[in-house]
């Protein structure tokens, strides 16, 4: 019997690192604690930037190398420390009740990870590196933009929206591809980073003016 390759433990490894990003996420629905709710979004940008390590480990991907740093830099160091700054100066530490409850939510997510895998089984054979993890993918997309819809404060949908792109990576480097064009994977990547810092600017504004991150407040700048 011989011993496992590195492709055949890869093969492994990243449909766990995939998973344990879905558990993640599912634990950021639940929690209402900011800064809590910033650390999981550190921690699922780790297991992000590991996979994209592993896929360009094993297939000598450079660009996918590129990727894995970025990541790094950007959302498990950048990202993180600046949405804890934001937390600290507003003041607000606890998000405030969503429109639907955890065990609703958790429901609903559910729901929505079990069509992730239904739509994606036609594509499993794109997937050479790492079982259902393109489901995966598709799962966090969804429940990411029900985390945006679901809660109030305009931080965690900030998180929301990270999560999102999360997903959107995840997907990349699950297919045969593994990984866009380095120019499309800056681009995306650049692009969030500018949307996070103007929807921080965005987000201490409405704590100035109405005294809360809900973006329900909103409604009352119509005329």
């Amino acid at each position: 019997m011989h011993p496992p390759t590195t492709l055949e433990i890869s093969s492994q490894v990243i449909p766990l690192m995939a998973t344990l990003m879905l558990v993640v996420q599912l634990l950021l629905i639940a929690q209402r604690m900011l800064l809590t709710n910033i650390r999981l979004f550190a921690i699922q940008s780790l297991l992000l930037s590991g996979i994209a390590a592993v896929v360009a480990f094993n297939y000598n991907a450079s660009h996918v190398y590129v990727v894995a740093v970025l990541t790094f830099i950007g959302k498990v160091v950048f990202l993180p420390w600046l949405l804890n700054r934001l937390v600290h100066r507003i003041q607000i530490h606890q998000d405030v009740e969503p429109l639907l409850n955890a065990p609703s939510s958790m429901l609903i997510c559910a729901a929505l990870t079990l069509l992730g895998y239904s739509v994606t089984r036609p594509f499993t054979s794109l997937e050479k590196l790492g079982n259902n993890t393109l489901a995966i993918a598709l799962a966090l997309l969804l429940t990411g933009f029900f985390l945006m819809i679901n809660r109030r404060k305009a931080l965690t949908q900030v998180l929301a929206l990270l999560t999102v792109e999360n997903g959107v990576m995840l997907a990349a480097v699950a297919l045969t591809t593994y990984g866009m064009p380095l120019v499309v994977e800056l681009g995306i990547f650049f692009d969030v980073m500018v949307a996070v810092m103007v929807l921080g600017i965005l987000v201490y504004r409405i704590r100035e003016n109405f005294d809360s991150m809900d973006t329900g407040k909103l409604d009352q700048l119509k005329g």
